[in-house]
């Protein structure tokens, strides 16, 4: 609640400790410093920015108020009495105090709306509040000058008195505007912040909506400008930190996008499909999927890709196994065989600390014990220099360096919230934390271009807790980290590139739910964005998450085949989501539930089901075998004049793993209550059921 005689509405940002630095008044030039307290403030449609004295209690008499349509930034000047009565209703009916701003009192604006204020002290003068729809630009102070401090110029070319911010700074202020405006950088000067400005295209693409016809519904109160530049906040958020955007903000985007462009009557602003496309362009640049037909692009058609193989499990790889693979000098024999083994079953818990530095690229396959030996030795002095870098910045440099500052402040953040409920990082001081820090800063050593970005403590987590050593924890990591390297660029290409191929796979096994999909504004498949993120991390268990990724880590059966396993994933899910009809909330909300409920062995089952179906495909689009990494077909088409028949000459593509002993299941998805069984290899032998 505000304080008596303050504005009254929501608070949205509250910070005492804000002080005017003022001269007024002194025979030298020494500041005054007067204290006060800085609010934003929501009331029905209205943001206000509003700043006063903390020993001032003007109460709303002595507060000058503006008509609805007055467009005029004025000073404070208390209302003449003999307009009491029309002052009354005005309160009543417009919510006077939010019409209100004040100048800084030297340097007078001329203005028409009455006599130069009357102030009871010398600090009152200073109060002022407008709303952010009269806000021009924010002005910073230089990085380094002392208290941060931010300067308001209003659109009519007021410039507000400077407000420093001695406890904290102001950043978390610039936060919350963000919430109701665009806030972009000037070309001209980077300390000023210009409002709703139209220099970025995802400002652009949103401000649009603001054009006819979209403006009508702004005047008809159909459309909420508030949630819309709301939305638009959450998307920048999402092209700066996709990892956290997208684990907390993408309901909230969704929702507060649909529910201002349709209003109160869904049914007469049903929003297009393409529209969606545009906002999602913008998040992710040149995300392309399900668009308008381009030349040079292959049209996927409905396709018979024949009966699906039913798959089962083994137990996982155990020691023993293991440890007979191995010949006298440590090297791993057979390493396709071991590798087929891991896919089918993974590796039993003793054994990973040693399988993942060969599956992770740490240790070469064909290396011996006493090469692997001079290996951890080598790359144990790397890592130590490396740490030594960054450990021994001083304070004071690091004062200097804002990038080391900012990777630092993300990693504290992060770590302190990474699986905080397993045994391995629980509770204060842990010392897993404290190695899960120094691991994620040593890596902004190691690739200074990417540096930290939020979701990679994700990644490492998993990784440090198999292996329990630091050092062999960061370079696993850091394999790891070349293959997820394009998911936490800038430009977010990986993420571009993996939406787009699952888009094409999952159109390729069930058009009719593509269609479904695109017609709920949900084509692009958003809502995979986390599972791509950071593979499947927050879908599945912790224990769940050391099988799955110790199963994609063997390369096998395919190319890309976590896209698979998306697709084996939705299909589960297809039938729900159809038969209840559910909109672009409800899926996305749908997905987002799946969270530790999904039944690991079932889904790696279905996705290399479906990579053998596919597979075994004689018309496999070629755009579908270059995602998967299969070998270009050989095919003699009916239409060609060889005169043979049309069976002879056709090379099914290929994958690097061969199963020529699987139970079929039909395409459908309903078991055969008969299967075909054949041999079953000696490497597979083992079988328990899915």
């Amino acid at each position: 609640m505000a304080a008596a005689g303050a504005v009254s509405g929501k608070i949205i940002y509250e910070q005492e400790g804000v002080y005017i630095h003022s001269s007024c008044g002194k025979t030298n030039d020494q500041d005054s410093l007067i204290s006060g307290i800085l609010r934003v403030l929501e009331k029905d449609a209205e943001v206000i920015v509003d700043w006063r004295p903390l020993d001032d209690a003007l109460d709303s008499s002595s507060i000058l108020y503006a008509g609805k349509d007055s467009s005029s930034v004025v000073e404070w000047t208390q209302a003449p009495k003999e307009r009491g009565h029309q002052g009354s209703e005005h309160l009543n009916s417009y919510e006077a105090e939010w019409d209100m701003v004040s100048t800084v009192p030297s340097k007078k604006k001329p203005h028409t709306t009455g006599d130069a204020p009357s102030h009871r002290n010398g600090k009152s003068k200073w109060s002022f509040l407008f709303s952010l729809t009269d806000l021009k630009s924010i002005k910073q102070n230089k990085e380094g000058m002392g208290w941060s401090y931010l300067v308001f110029c209003l659109k009519d070319d007021v410039v507000l008195p400077a407000l420093h911010f001695h406890q904290g700074d102001s950043k978390l202020l610039i936060d919350s505007l963000e919430k109701y405006v665009v806030l972009c950088e000037s070309p001209q000067d980077k300390r000023t912040l210009l409002v709703n400005c139209q220099s970025k295209s995802l400002s652009q693409s949103f401000e649009n909506l603001l054009d006819e016809p979209a403006y009508g519904l702004i005047q008809a109160g159909l459309l909420d400008r508030r949630k819309l530049l709301w939305a638009i906040h959450q998307w920048k958020k999402i092209k700066k930190d996709p990892y956290t955007a997208t684990m907390v903000g993408f309901s909230k985007v969704t929702n507060y996008i649909f529910d201002s462009l349709r209003g109160s009557d869904p049914s007469t602003h049903q929003r297009p499909p393409s529209e969606m496309a545009d906002f999602l362009s913008d998040a992710i640049p040149g995300l392309k999927i399900n668009q308008q037909e381009e030349p040079g692009f292959e049209v996927i058609t409905r396709i018979d890709l024949g009966e699906r193989p039913v798959v089962q499990r083994r137990e996982p790889v155990s020691l023993e196994e293991w440890s007979k693979n191995i010949d006298s000098e440590g090297r791993i024999l057979n390493v396709d065989n071991m590798k087929q083994m891991i896919f089918r079953g993974g590796l039993s818990h003793a054994l990973r600390k040693q399988a993942w530095k060969f599956l992770l690229g740490y240790f070469p396959w064909d290396s011996t014990k006493e090469e692997r030996i001079q290996l951890q030795k080598q790359k144990t002095d790397e890592y130590f220099r490396m740490k030594l870098q960054w450990k021994s910045v001083s304070e004071e440099q690091e004062k200097r360096n804002s990038r080391l500052r900012d990777y630092r402040s993300l990693i504290e953040k992060d770590v302190n919230r990474t699986d905080r409920t397993n045994k391995f990082y629980e509770g204060q001081d842990n010392p897993g934390l404290i190695l899960l820090h120094d691991i994620l800063m040593t890596y902004c050593m190691y690739d200074f271009d990417l540096g930290y970005v939020q979701g990679m403590s994700d990644l490492l987590s998993p990784l440090l807790y198999v292996m329990e050593n630091e050092v062999d924890a960061f370079w696993c990591f850091a394999s790891y980290m070349d293959q997820m390297h394009q998911n936490f660029e800038e430009q977010m290409q990986g993420m571009k590139t993996q939406l787009i191929q699952l888009s094409t796979l999952l159109r390729l096994l069930d058009s009719g739910f593509c269609s479904y999909l695109e017609s709920q504004d949900s084509g692009y498949l958003y809502f995979c964005f986390r599972w791509l993120l950071i593979r499947f991390k927050r879908e599945f268990s912790f224990l769940d998450i050391l099988r799955l990724w110790e199963v994609m880590w063997t390369e096998l059966p395919c190319k890309n085949f976590h896209l698979l396993l998306c697709c084996a994933i939705l299909e589960s899910e297809k039938q729900q989501i159809m038969e209840k009809h559910y909109g672009f909330n409800e899926i996305l909300k749908h997905i987002n539930e799946l969270s530790m409920k999904i039944d690991v062995e079932d889904v790696l089952c279905k996705a290399e089901a479906i990579s053998l179906q596919m597979v075994k495909c004689k018309e496999l689009p070629q755009a579908v075998s270059e995602i998967l990494g299969l070998q270009d077909s050989e095919v003699t088409t009916p239409d060609s004049d060889t005169g043979e028949d049309e069976n002879v000459g056709v090379t099914s593509p290929t994958s690097t793993f061969q199963s020529d002993s699987l139970p079929v299941l039909a395409t459908s998805g309903a078991r055969d209550d008969n299967p075909t069984q054949t041999s079953v290899s000696p490497n597979v032998s083992r079988l328990t059921p899915a």
